[in-house]
């Protein structure tokens, strides 16, 4: 094993307990033995590890929100220069109105609107077959008895001019 290995694997060494490592990782063990700068590497881990669970949050300013909320009103009321900075600070900044509502019934008018009209498109009765239709159909129908008479025919011709000539020899 070589540095750059050990150096993918120095994570699952840290996290792991001892006992772990003792089991699963010998050929990681060997090389840490062997290279003092693999083993330097680990140990500063490890006091990195430490230091961060010494570590407390501090804990946040119970005036916070009321000085952020202050502050947003005053960039709220302050005039902005143009057109273009009205609409940037009403972006930055929101307004005190709430547009949700508003937003919810557009859009309920709008899936109201195409859902009427998908359905009022989809409603309209199967289209009727046309009478020619039927009649050409039926045109079809004797034009094919017709020819499987003619065919019945023709096999019934074929069928005696074989058994005349078989009855000659």
């Amino acid at each position: 094993m070589n540095c750059h290995e050990l150096n993918s694997k120095l994570a699952d060494l840290l996290l792991e307990s001892d006992a772990m490592i003792a089991e699963v990782h010998q050929d990681e063990l060997a090389h840490l033995a062997e290279c003092a700068e693999c083993r330097t590497q680990l140990d500063e881990l490890r006091a990195t590890v430490a230091l961060l669970d010494t570590w407390e949050a501090p804990e946040p300013n119970p005036y916070f929100m009321t000085r952020l909320n202050a502050r947003l009103d005053e960039e709220r009321q302050a005039a902005p220069a143009s057109w273009l900075e009205r609409m940037r600070a009403r972006f930055t900044y929101g307004s005190r109105i709430t547009l949700r509502p508003v937003a919810a019934m557009a859009m309920s008018a709008l899936l109201l609107i195409g859902g009427g009209t998908y359905l009022g498109m989809n409603w309209n009765p199967p289209a009727t077959q046309p009478q020619t239709a039927v009649v050409h159909d039926l045109q079809t129908l004797d034009n094919n008895a017709q020819l499987l008479d003619q065919l019945e025919s023709l096999s019934d011709q074929g069928d005696d001019s074989s058994g005349t000539s078989s009855q000659d020899m």
